[in-house]
């Protein structure tokens, strides 16, 4: 009986210390998680958040097509009516300098895109919505949108809002 209960006192001893050492993983796996939740998914988070909230987008589009764009903007919930702006014409472009997201409703604009391009801060996101049924965007003025920073290019109107959350959380804007 005695070797039995030292045999026992040795199982619990070993078992205590297995115990203590996966006590210690578990406690470093937490704390390495956390470490990389902190680093990774909170700032974008915060980005988002920010983003959201503060950034301003300024619509370019003309006629039914900004109002369009604007109730898609303000219907998703998303974003602040105040912080959507619209440019109807040429005159409006100095308004866009607040902005930090361009959306461009190609047809309205592809006669004008080279101003709109030109005053684009290098930091501000330029999404170019241009639906299927009205036409293509020329292969010159696609390489001319590809070789500028932060531009992205749409067909659907479903996917306006996933381009433009994206492009406020890996932009940077002025606080």
């Amino acid at each position: 009986m005695k070797f039995l209960s030292q045999y026992a006192q040795t199982i619990l001893n070993v078992l205590a210390i297995v115990g203590i050492i996966e006590t210690i993983v578990l406690i470093l796996g937490i704390g390495y998680a956390g470490f990389l939740w902190f680093r990774g998914i909170l700032p974008a988070v915060l980005r988002l958040g920010n983003g959201l909230t503060k950034r301003k987008i300024a619509i370019f589009a003309k006629g039914d097509n900004v109002n369009s764009l604007k109730s898609l903007l303000s219907d998703s919930g998303l974003f602040r009516e105040k912080n959507v702006f619209e440019i109807t014409q040429k005159g409006d472009l100095g308004k866009a300098e607040k902005a930090s997201v361009y959306l461009v409703y190609w047809h309205d604009w592809s006669a004008d895109i080279e101003k709109i391009l030109d005053m684009k801060p290098d930091s501000c996101a330029l999404i170019i919505y241009a639906p299927y049924d009205k036409g293509r965007i020329p292969d010159e003025q696609m390489k001319n949108l590809d070789g500028k920073r932060h531009s992205a290019v749409t067909n659907f109107r479903g996917r306006l809002l996933n381009d433009i959350v994206t492009a406020m959380i890996t932009t940077s804007y002025d606080r």
